[in-house]
């Protein structure tokens, strides 16, 4: 097998950038060529709907400059094709290297006619959040479309900052999916329970506006609601357009096996973009969490530079920092598992509970109680690797 000398990373993101950097340390020696659309050295997502969001100084950057020198970054710049190996970038350059790893991302979703008002805004990027930021400042009523977590996160720091804030959410169950009815219904309650209404069941029919800015969010029955700020929060979309012609496997993300590899040789796709093989469920899963992004970066570096694959299924992990509690969760769960509280209590804020299938502990979540689900949490991890 002949030894790689260069890797080209497509997308400057959490992903790209931690397969970066774990090949230096990994001690791959050869040329690292990191290109993003975006012109910010990469960033880090979770606190632009918290912190960073709150506070202009708050520090989103992944990696100090410094540790970043022997990797060659061309930012503001985006990859438009990939035929092989080789990378065609907006202003025609093209860049070949022996192994590509691609870490594109996502992009937010959005609604129709809402870029032709000021005050309407996504949440994805370093640019979105700071935008955001600068509407909030003089904003006194807000509404968030879509009860997920980011959207929930916005409400949570917005409430904080004493805006007046209504969720409009067209499920009747939001965050049912990952967490189940009953848990979803807890998290529901921690909005009301810190004065924001939650509209559940609700269709928004359109975005009113008054001198080129939103006024107003029309639903579906009639309701007009205030707004001197709107968020849409309705999910994301792998961003794969640029590489329709490529050859590579796409459907509803690039199509990866368990490794990450792609149907090109050599072509590796990592994080949002990706559509990967899950060994557990037996069909291509695409997650959208941090903490997936990095594990696909390490084990992708680590197969670039000849390590063995890691023993055992990853197991997935995702948290959400609102009103001052952290919500934690990690496992598989599906639509039958049993789930119990087995320490503390949802009335008082703080509380364990695991998911249980054929009487086995399979998912574990927890609020405001870090330790006893960190415990639980490497437990799991242990069980699936024996099991392995």
């Amino acid at each position: 097998m002949t030894a790689t000398r260069s890797v080209l990373v497509v997308g400057a993101s959490l992903a790209g950038a931690t397969v970066a950097t774990e090949l230096r340390e990994r001690g791959f020696s050869g040329s690292i060529t990191v290109v993003g659309d975006e012109p910010h050295r990469p960033y880090d997502r979770p606190p632009l709907s918290k912190a960073f969001l709150k506070d202009s100084t708050a520090d989103p950057w992944l990696t100090p400059d410094a540790d970043t020198s022997d990797i060659e970054w061309i930012l503001g710049t985006a990859a438009v094709d990939i035929s092989g190996r080789t990378v065609t970038l907006s202003d025609g350059r093209e860049l070949s290297a022996d192994v590509a790893v691609i870490a594109t991302g996502a992009r937010a979703r959005t609604l129709l006619g809402a870029a032709e008002l000021r005050g309407v805004h996504t949440l994805r990027t370093l640019d979105d959040a700071t935008a955001l930021r600068e509407s909030m400042a003089t904003a006194r009523t807000m509404v968030v479309i879509g009860a997920g977590f980011i959207g929930a996160e916005v409400a949570s720091t917005a409430a904080s900052l004493g805006i007046t804030v209504t969720i409009v959410e067209a499920s009747t169950q939001p965050l049912s999916g990952p967490l189940g009815l009953n848990m979803a219904a807890i998290c529901v309650d921690l909005h009301r329970a810190n004065g924001v209404t939650v509209l559940l069941g609700a269709a928004v029919d359109s975005l009113q506006g008054r001198g080129g800015a939103v006024s107003s969010v029309l639903l579906g029955d009639g309701t007009e609601l205030q707004a001197d700020v709107v968020v849409i929060g309705i999910g994301a979309v792998p961003n794969t357009e640029w590489a329709a012609a490529s050859g590579l496997a796409i459907d509803g993300g690039f199509v990866t096996d368990a490794q990450c590899r792609t149907t090109v040789p050599g072509v590796y796709a990592i994080g949002d973009c990706a559509r990967t093989f899950d060994d557990v469920l037996q069909d291509h899963h695409r997650s959208e969490h941090w903490s997936h992004a990095v594990a696909q970066a390490r084990h992708v570096a680590g197969s670039i530079v000849g390590e063995p694959p890691p023993e055992g299924a990853t197991l997935p992990y995702f948290w959400s920092d609102q009103y001052g509690a952290r919500i934690q969760f990690a496992g598989r769960r599906q639509a039958t598992d049993d789930v119990r509280v087995v320490e503390g209590s949802p009335d008082d804020g703080s509380f364990v509970a695991v998911y249980e299938r054929a009487d086995r502990v399979v998912a574990v979540l927890a609020m405001n109680n870090a330790r006893s689900f960190t415990r639980r949490r490497k437990a799991l991890a242990a069980s699936m690797t024996t099991d392995a």
